[in-house]
């Protein structure tokens, strides 16, 4: 039986997508040292109003002085209620110098502290760690890059110094990985999703218990799909779902994250269930066995994070743990076994 399971494991992990080895990233996430970096501009305005109007500013990084824009975005973290400083959308409004650290960059999610206190700043880590497992798992992710922030005023005045991390650009994940965006509307047909794709991201958003997604669609009139995106080898292939913003999942434990009200049997995110589709059970049972061999290698993640602390890394490898606890005693997928 183990051997049955472990051939199927190398069927799927050899499909043709994943097989390709990608392009190199761009310089910005080709490392994982945490870069150290200055954001000038309108930081009480753009903090206060935080209207969706972009606003001129600089950063500097390196020595090299990177005019910018800034804009507030996201859904839950813009809300003042929910948290004091937002995520911001950075723009470059010129072309990067040719081997800076931003070449090649145009536009790009900067994820903040959200609130000032100490344990926000390990939020910020523990979502930056679970970009780092599921780059473990599949080169079809995206990258993060840690970031020391120093944030300061028009007039150079320190505003406030916080961790917070870059995300790649979805169009740079695609293109490193020989693929491109796959553009297919706001509710995207089961038999559109590669199985083994789907598979793999509903394995990883079970790991980190995280409710806040959808693989095939987007509210009304967006782009699908909700915390993912798809990208496809060629028009008319299978799409591979690509997440990210693991705020609300069970590794995080945000204040402000809850189960979804269509679970009303879940006490808390950290409880996990799974939430792929049983279609794809063969590839998810698969990449659950391959997996289980690695354990070691996930657990270890959190002691290579700058900046968290020792009781968040050993909270956060435990609560992994107990995914591979999960797979080995097969309750991963208990809702698919009928």
């Amino acid at each position: 039986m183990k051997g049955w399971i472990l051939a199927i494991a190398a069927a799927a992990m050899g499909t043709t997508a994943e097989a390709k080895a990608p392009a190199p990233p761009t310089p910005l996430f080709a490392s994982d040292v945490p870069i150290k970096m200055t954001i000038q501009g309108p930081m009480a305005t753009l903090v206060g109003k935080r209207a969706e109007t972009p606003m001129p500013a600089t950063m500097i990084v390196d020595g090299v002085t990177y005019p910018i824009t800034l804009t507030p975005r996201g859904i839950t973290r813009l809300k003042k209620e929910t948290c004091d400083f937002p995520p911001l959308r950075v723009d470059l409004t010129q072309p990067a110098p040719p081997g800076s650290l931003f070449q090649g960059q145009h536009r790009l999610k900067l994820v903040t502290h959200c609130k000032r206190s100490e344990d926000f700043q390990q939020k910020v880590l523990l979502e930056y760690s679970a970009y780092r497992l599921y780059n473990l798992m599949t080169h079809q992710s995206f990258r993060a890059r840690l970031a020391n922030i120093d944030y300061v005023d028009e007039k150079g005045q320190p505003y406030i110094s916080r961790v917070g991390y870059f995300l790649e650009d979805f169009s740079d994940v695609a293109k490193r990985n020989g693929m491109s965006n796959a553009h297919l509307g706001d509710l995207v047909p089961l038999a559109q999703i590669d199985p083994f794709g789907g598979a793999r991201f509903a394995v990883f958003e079970y790991m980190i218990s995280n409710y806040d997604w959808s693989m095939r669609a987007a509210p009304k009139g967006e782009e699908c799909c909700h915390n993912a995106r798809l990208m496809v080898e060629a028009p008319g292939a299978l799409a591979i779902p690509v997440p990210y913003d693991f705020d609300f999942s069970g590794l995080v434990e945000a204040p402000y994250a809850g189960p979804p009200i269509e679970m009303p049997d879940l006490d808390s995110v950290r409880q996990r269930t799974y939430r792929g589709y049983c279609i794809h059970m063969n590839q998810a049972r698969a990449i659950a066995a391959q997996l289980s061999a690695r354990r070691a290698e996930f657990t270890g993640v959190f002691a290579t994070i700058p900046g968290l602390d020792a009781r968040n890394q050993a909270r956060a490898a435990n609560f992994i743990n107990g995914f591979f606890a999960d797979v080995d005693s097969g309750k991963i997928f208990k809702n698919c076994s009928n």
